[in-house]
């Protein structure tokens, strides 16, 4: 009977596992935030929804997974994800904190934040450019381990900071700035392609790292670059040099992560924990109350950009302000 009893339980464990399941990695984010839905227990490959995004679906080892950007514009709330794989259908609900974005008024020089009309062209190029990049058909995610920090620095400006520049324009800051002397390091965040190392009016020396899921690392404001498009590139590698070219005031990096159409938290991404990692997730230590200080290096004042240009696929970094060392033209 014991035996019995032992292959019995046996079987409703195998047969429980191989239930399709429904993961969030993580379960509880702030608009602006990166999310991994995990899917277990099927072999068709789902299709889903987070809130009113689709979720792209790919392949991983085991499982399938789905990398989204939750809007930087998200209601605080429940958020439902919905899932499909055949006859099976998953749901749960997704918790968006309130994301507290800090607010400051700057007062700088008009260059930053009115655009020369000879500039435009140059501008509506590089966008043309990015938006090849995020056009980039998806594959399964080329890395296995979790992200790592560009470079070990001191953040200068967080994901979200929104800006009044002249107490006119308003901005909102969608990377991570890290603070930098010229010719200081820049590393790869993670496994992956070089999709685009070029010279952009707003972000200066540009790299673009495509590391599968649908998501792209920028990498601006490089003195020197030390890759080139189509190079394959691991975790840690010497992408660059810290500069300052672009429009911006001194040097620093300012790294970004876009998923989809979003501009999504780097220091979010570089916090979440991927299946089957190797390495714990990266974190910086927590920020100190604002002071009132030295801004950030870079506004990224989106709004000055031609206004038939959807926000969420703005360039970021145009009309960058102020480093970690230096504050603003007052």
């Amino acid at each position: 009977m014991r035996r019995l009893a032992a292959l019995l339980a046996l079987l409703a464990s195998l047969a429980a596992a191989a239930e399709p399941s429904l993961e969030l990695v993580p379960a509880r984010v702030k608009p602006g935030d990166p999310v991994l839905v995990v899917v277990r227990g099927t072999e068709e490959l789902p299709e889903g929804t987070v809130g009113a995004l689709a979720a792209a679906f790919y392949r991983q080892g085991d499982h399938a997974e789905a990398l989204v950007g939750i809007p930087v514009e998200e209601e605080p709330g429940r958020l439902q994800i919905r899932v499909t794989a055949g006859a099976v259908s998953l749901g749960a609900p997704l918790e968006i904190v309130p994301p507290e974005f800090p607010e400051r008024k700057l007062t700088v020089a008009s260059k930053f934040v009115k655009i020369p009309p000879s500039a435009r062209a140059r501008i509506k190029a590089d966008q043309v450019a990015f938006q090849k990049v995020w056009a980039t058909p998806l594959r399964p995610r080329a890395f296995a381990d979790n992200f790592e920090k560009p470079r070990e620095a001191e953040i200068t400006a967080r994901f979200g900071d929104k800006r009044t520049l002249n107490e006119k324009k308003t901005s909102q800051h969608f990377g991570l700035d890290l603070e930098g002397a010229t010719g200081d390091e820049i590393r790869a965040a993670n496994d992956g392609r070089v999709v685009m190392v070029r010279d952009c009016y707003t972000s200066g020396n540009t790299v673009l790292l495509e590391h599968g899921a649908g998501l792209i690392t920028a990498y601006f404001h490089l003195s020197k670059f030390l890759v080139k498009r189509g190079q394959e590139v691991r975790r840690g590698q010497l992408l660059g040099l810290v500069g300052k070219t672009g429009r911006v005031t001194g040097p620093h990096l300012h790294f970004g992560a876009h998923i989809g159409t979003l501009w999504v938290n780097p220091q979010a991404l570089l916090a979440l924990p991927f299946p089957g990692a190797a390495s714990p997730p990266a974190t910086f230590p927590p920020p100190e109350a604002p002071d009132g200080g030295t801004p950030g290096a870079d506004a990224g004042v989106r709004s000055s950009e031609p206004a038939a240009v959807p926000p969420r696929d703005r360039m970021p970094g145009d009309g960058g302000v102020g480093t970690a060392s230096e504050t603003p033209a007052r």
